[in-house]
C-alpha cells in the first residue's frame, strides 16, 4: 500500500516526465527561433563584430557558438537531480528520500568515511595486555 507521499512522487515524476516531453518537442520542433539563430550563425561568421552590435547580440553568438556537450551539462545535470529526486520521493523508505542528489550522496559517503576513520583509530589505540 502507498502511502501520500508516494502517490504524490509518482504524479510528480509524471508531470515532470510529461513537462520535459513538452519542452523538447517545443525546443526542436515547433519553435523556428532556434534555428534562424542557428542558420544565421553557420552562415554569417564575421572576423570582426560590425559596429553598432548590441552587448544582446554579442551575447548570443557567444552563447551558440559554445560545444554541444557543455549544452548538454548545463541542462542535463539539474533535469537528471530534479528527476531523481521525484523518483526517490516514491520509495516507501522516507530516510532513503533524496540520497540521489548529488550534493548529499556526496555529504553522506564522506560522512561514512569519516565515520569509519574515526572508528578504525579508535580500535588501533586499543591494546590487548597478554598475560
Amino acid at each position: 500500500m502507498m502511502n501520500f507521499r508516494q502517490r504524490m512522487g509518482w504524479i510528480g515524476v509524471g508531470l515532470y516526465l510529461l513537462a520535459s516531453a513538452a519542452a523538447f518537442y517545443y525546443v526542436f520542433e515547433i519553435n523556428e527561433t532556434y534555428n534562424k539563430l542557428a542558420l544565421e550563425h553557420i552562415q554569417q561568421h564575421p572576423k570582426e563584430p560590425p559596429e553598432g552590435t548590441t552587448w544582446m547580440h554579442s551575447l548570443k553568438v557567444r552563447l551558440l557558438s559554445l560545444p554541444f556537450w557543455l549544452w548538454t551539462l548545463i541542462f542535463l545535470i539539474p533535469y537528471l537531480q530534479m528527476f531523481l529526486f521525484l523518483y526517490s520521493c516514491t520509495r516507501a523508505d522516507p530516510k532513503t528520500v533524496g540520497y540521489c542528489i548529488i550534493p548529499i550522496c556526496l555529504a553522506v559517503i564522506c560522512n561514512r568515511h569519516q565515520t569509519f576513520v574515526k572508528a578504525s583509530n579508535q580500535i588501533s589505540r586499543l591494546q590487548l595486555i597478554d598475560t
